[in-house]
């Protein structure tokens, strides 16, 4: 059985990137803690940030999560003292203590993906005092890891591919919960963009449907 841990700076970003595979996962026995970093307010209003919180919940009963809230600051994480960021990720990773770990892309647009990269990665150095993850990957976002700028901005090159026909549809019931996400206006981010995503990576591997995946670091234990 094994252990996985999905860092997701906003609630909606752990279906975008592997909601499929959270389903695939927990279907299979498999327990998958879902931990949401930041917590919208000041910058949102407290009823929106209920909200999208409350769909949160929906999706992670869905997909057969257990969901976390940090409840760091969003768009002001680089106002936090670098150690107590880092620090947090310590923390989280030392009470799941994951056997895999799903990050966000540090080459996605938005800068709190970026940072929780950043700060993820310092807490999961091999240094041999901390628990030891055997997997280290970072997932896509659409809206995000495809806006960076090519040849300048790291590209995201997937080298790790999960089989996600049979769990599709809980991926895409999952996002629907998240209404307050959708928007009809950016087609990156709506139900027909995630769906061509996951048959796209998965036509590039022989499957129906797929979610991709950057591994960083595998151990062989």
């Amino acid at each position: 059985m094994s252990n996985t841990l999905i860092i997701a700076p906003h609630p909606d970003d752990e279906v975008l990137g592997c909601g499929g595979t959270i389903a695939r996962m927990t279907a299979e026995g498999n327990p998958v803690s879902v931990a949401i970093v930041t917590r919208g307010t000041p910058l949102f209003p407290a009823s929106q940030v209920r909200q999208v919180r409350t769909e949160a919940k929906k999706a992670a009963r869905l997909l057969g999560s257990q969901l976390l809230f940090m409840n760091l600051p969003v768009t002001t994480l680089h106002l936090m003292p670098e150690h107590e960021l880092n620090a947090a990720f310590a923390s989280l990773i030392g009470k799941v203590r994951p056997d895999t770990v799903l990050l966000p892309f540090p080459g996605d647009r938005h800068e709190d993906h970026r940072q929780i990269f950043d700060a993820a990665m310092v807490a999961l150095r091999p240094d041999g005092r901390r628990h030891q993850v055997g997997r280290i990957a970072c997932y896509e976002t659409v809206s995000e890891t495809h806006w960076s700028a090519p040849g300048i901005e790291p590209a995201f090159n997937p080298n790790w591919y999960v089989r996600i026909e049979a769990t599709l549809p809980a991926k895409l019931a999952a996002m629907r919960l998240y209404k307050s996400q959708l928007a009809e206006a950016i087609p990156a981010r709506s139900i027909e963009a995630i769906d061509s995503l996951a048959r796209f990576r998965g036509s590039v591997v022989g499957m129906k449907a797929a979610e991709a995946f950057q591994i960083l670091r595998e151990l062989n234990r």
